[in-house]
């Protein structure tokens, strides 16, 4: 392979690399890595236990961030039953995260704090739920995509609400 190489401070660059290169950088660098770094491990059933319990009682701009949490954290845990083969343990997930995505949408009629973070987490969690979705069995698929067509919805309603502040 015959690749020329550009001069750059770092040293040299093949240029055939930079379109592979260039996307890597702006996400390294994107806003969303650069505010913080958000958890990808699966939570402890205690700790969603506690975030379901904290949103419950919070008040109501606090919610959606909350919310946002707790989708983030139960779509790790969808992920990781399913890739152990638990598909009702996942299909089970996949419905809390329904359900609090559906929350997330009724509580952005309020005033909510920490929306542009709970809008970060939330665009965060869809990317990873797609990347999951294309290495998902067939059998999978369905659910998952119903349910990252509701998060993506959701997702749009709060950059919406963010950009109308």
């Amino acid at each position: 392979m015959n690749l020329r190489c550009r001069s750059t401070a770092a040293g040299l660059t093949p240029v055939g690399l930079l379109p592979v290169i260039l996307p890597v950088i702006l996400c390294v660098l994107s806003p969303a890595s650069l505010h913080a770094a958000i958890d990808d491990s699966v939570p402890a059933p205690a700790y969603i236990a506690q975030l379901e319990q904290r949103a419950a009682q919070a008040k109501p701009r606090e919610q959606c961030f909350l919310y946002a949490e707790l989708v983030h954290g139960m779509t790790q845990i969808a992920s990781k039953q399913l890739l152990e083969g638990d598909s009702e343990a996942a299909s089970a997930t996949l419905t809390k995260i329904n359900h609090y995505a559906q929350l997330i949408h009724a509580s952005l009629a309020n005033d909510t704090k920490k929306l542009k973070d709970a809008e970060m987490l939330m665009q965060h969690t869809t990317f990873h739920f797609g990347m999951f979705l294309r290495s998902a069995s067939s059998d999978d698929r369905m659910a998952l995509q119903a349910t990252l067509t509701q998060l993506d919805h959701v997702h749009d309603e709060m950059l919406n609400q963010v950009f109308s502040h």
